[in-house]
């Protein structure tokens, strides 16, 4: 049976009326402990004293946790369909919604070349590579080998790069290149208050926000499956149109502050390591141990979709002037282009 049609799964035995609160808590609760968690671990990150690009790259973790969760459970449940749709749906919602509604709201988003080659180069390079796996067109073990690479590069890079300037470790023009890649790349959040909770009690409750966003997605998941099939909605359609925007309103929420803060290269880093980090730890890491189900058309035409939303974004982000208003309200047609094609 094709993963998009209904009929094979886990949500009917559930009623309809229990669905719809289950469903709306489940969401509530999920985006509740992922801001939660995202609070600690920027709080654990200061204390701690890692550098500012590591703190925003945990906080971005935890702020993808809905999509990411939602996905595996999907995807631990037999719903290929649901999962794919989640994390495809969610890349291009990021897209539109951070960067897209950030520049009409705050008139531009701007950011220096360098940052801008650094980030949207792994984040392509990502979104290429998951691509390639779903359509099956690269084995698995070569495509893991290829995202750790490039993730492992970005990692050295954001995170050492300080060091490998006070080294001297490269010639004066990469340097130079470099330098300026890093001096506007902060985190996603202003540098967060001391907190006076103890060490092992803000570890604890970040433990305790984990289980919560899982348990939650488990039932938020159960849920729309449940209403899917009461209301004859597809298991892709389900993911792209509802599980993946709903998931992904925290960094939704996250990017716009930064747009309005006119926080450009935090606010790009932000949105294209939530897509690699979707699509690496929703695609590419769960590929070792399952296997990928074969793609409808329309899921094959949404990967091209996104694809080519994120070469857009990168382009309009390029402009002397950065990604102006028209810019913005092209990324968000994008993006209605895209829910679309799942309409069609």
């Amino acid at each position: 049976m094709d993963a998009g049609e209904p009929g094979s799964l886990v949500g009917v035995a559930m009623s309809t009326a229990a669905a719809i609160p289950l469903f709306l808590a489940s969401l509530a609760a999920t985006l509740f402990a992922a801001r939660q968690l995202a609070r600690r671990l920027d709080r654990l990150g200061v204390r701690f004293g890692f550098p500012e690009a590591l703190v925003g790259l945990m906080t971005a973790v935890a702020a993808d946790g809905p999509e990411i969760s939602a996905a595996l459970v999907a995807l631990a449940k037999g719903e290929h369909g649901v999962s794919v749709g989640v994390l495809v749906g969610s890349n291009a919602f990021n897209l539109a919604a951070m960067l897209g509604v950030s520049a009409l709201l705050a008139g531009a988003v701007v950011l220096a070349r360098e940052t801008l080659l650094l980030e949207g180069l792994v984040g392509l390079v990502i979104t290429l590579i998951a691509a390639a796996l779903l359509l099956r067109w690269l084995a698995v073990p070569v495509a893991a080998v290829l995202a750790g690479l490039a993730v492992g590069a970005y990692l050295v890079v954001v995170v050492g790069g300080y060091e490998l300037l006070e080294h001297r470790a490269m010639p004066k023009r990469i340097a130079d290149r470099l330098g300026r890649a890093l001096v506007s790349r902060t985190g996603p959040e202003a540098a967060s208050p001391t907190s006076s909770d103890p060490t092992h009690q803000l570890l604890a409750l970040v433990v305790v926000d984990l289980v919560l966003i899982i348990a939650s997605s488990f039932g938020m998941v159960q849920a729309a499956v449940t209403l899917g099939d009461h209301w004859g909605i597809s298991r892709a359609a389900l993911g792209v149109l509802v599980l993946a925007p709903l998931t992904s309103l925290p960094n939704a929420f996250t990017g716009v502050r930064l747009g309005l803060a006119r926080r450009g290269a935090a606010l790009v880093g932000e949105a294209f390591n939530s897509n690699t980090i979707n699509l690496g730890a929703g695609v590419v890491a769960p590929a070792l141990f399952t296997t990928t189900a074969l793609l409808t058309t329309t899921a094959k035409l949404q990967l091209g979709w996104v694809i080519g939303m994120t070469v857009v974004c990168i382009a309009l982000l390029a402009a002397p002037r950065g990604m102006r208003r028209t810019g913005g309200a092209v990324l968000i047609a994008c993006y209605c282009g895209f829910v679309a094609t799942q309409l069609a």
